[in-house]
């Protein structure tokens, strides 16, 4: 049997932990050592990849600089799904929390034990969260304290609203407060502010409709509008390079000289697409944080935006050109 081979022990500890911190907080049930392999094998793979392709082609300095950034943009790629699965689930949690505190707060009306009222609060319909709660009261009933297993509750999530609440049912624990009342009233503001959070992003919606048509048609419209009149341009620069290799003669004023574009059309093409990319990509970490507070739920909708911006870029260069083209007969 093949010996595994340890990657996690190359790294510094530190960085290891934030590791398997990720990984609880996303909800992953992986290994922080099958995940790291995952990255160096991957990223290996990637920059070889390139760099046997480029090479083929006698461009191996080139190969070498592609295949670093691919391999680097392999890592962010995955670094940005842990960060979207630990906002998902974060939010996730957030929308059932008010139900649970509700069912909970009427468990200990009727006279329940607290540790016995949050467990018997844990429903299946909550799923996930509902696991972790049996894994909070089993570590209560194996013997940790109650402030210590909610603490590493609250430690799950990458949450302010349960913090919040674990914060305050601590204190009330402490100090003898009313924990039925609290847990309602704390079941009673995450409604409240769940709800003023879809009036805000209702008002809003204005502003996500201008930056959608600003960076998902209007720019890409430009750009396939710029790269045309650029091809043309170089198109009437070359027929006048032909008749007159010298350029166009000047009529007295040196520094008033005509003079050819100094970028080409596939030049600028590139550039447009890189730009594209960019803006789109953007385009859609924006609407997200203005309709859901959260930059990080905008990375699922990055592919789609950057689909569509391109799309829009080739069709725009495509109507241009062919209406450019039919009215000068060519």
């Amino acid at each position: 049997m093949a010996t595994e081979i340890r990657f996690d022990l190359f790294l510094p500890r530190n960085l290891v932990r934030a590791i398997s911190g990720e990984l609880d907080l996303s909800g992953i049930k992986m290994s922080v050592n099958k995940l790291i392999r995952y990255i160096v094998l991957g990223s290996a793979a990637i920059f070889l990849l390139m760099l046997a392709a480029f090479t083929y082609f006698g461009l191996a300095l080139f190969g070498i600089f592609l295949g670093l950034i691919c391999s680097a943009i392999y890592v962010v790629v995955i670094y940005a799904i842990l960060e979207y699965q630990i906002d998902e689930r974060k939010t996730k949690m957030e929308q059932m929390l008010p139900d649970y505190f509700q069912i909970a707060s009427a468990n200990l009306r009727s006279g329940i034990a607290l540790e016995r009222a949050m467990l018997l609060a844990a429903r299946p319909e909550f799923g996930f969260f509902s696991e972790d709660l049996k894994e909070m009261s089993r570590q209560v009933f194996s013997g940790a304290t109650f402030e210590t297993a909610l603490k590493s509750l609250a430690s799950k999530y990458r949450s302010y609203q349960l913090s919040h609440a674990v914060r305050m049912m601590l204190e009330a624990v402490r100090y003898g407060g009313a924990m039925a009342d609290l847990l309602e009233q704390l079941a009673r503001e995450m409604r409240n502010q769940q709800l003023v959070q879809k009036e805000v992003s209702g008002q809003l919606f204005m502003y996500s409709i201008f930056i959608v048509f600003a960076g998902l048609i209007a720019a890409p419209a430009l750009y396939g509008l710029t790269s045309q009149m650029i091809i043309i341009t170089d198109k009437i620069w070359g027929g006048i390079l032909q008749v007159n290799p010298g350029g166009l003669p000047t009529t007295g004023v040196s520094f008033l000289r005509p003079s050819p574009p100094q970028i080409s059309p596939a030049n600028y093409t590139d550039f447009s697409i890189a730009a594209i990319v960019i803006i789109t990509a953007f385009a859609s970490i924006i609407v997200s944080a203005i309709n859901s507070g959260s930059s990080v739920k905008g990375i699922r909708y990055v592919p789609l935006f950057i689909i569509v911006g391109l799309v829009i870029f080739v069709i725009v260069q495509s109507v241009v050109g062919g209406f450019l083209s039919t009215i000068s007969g060519t």
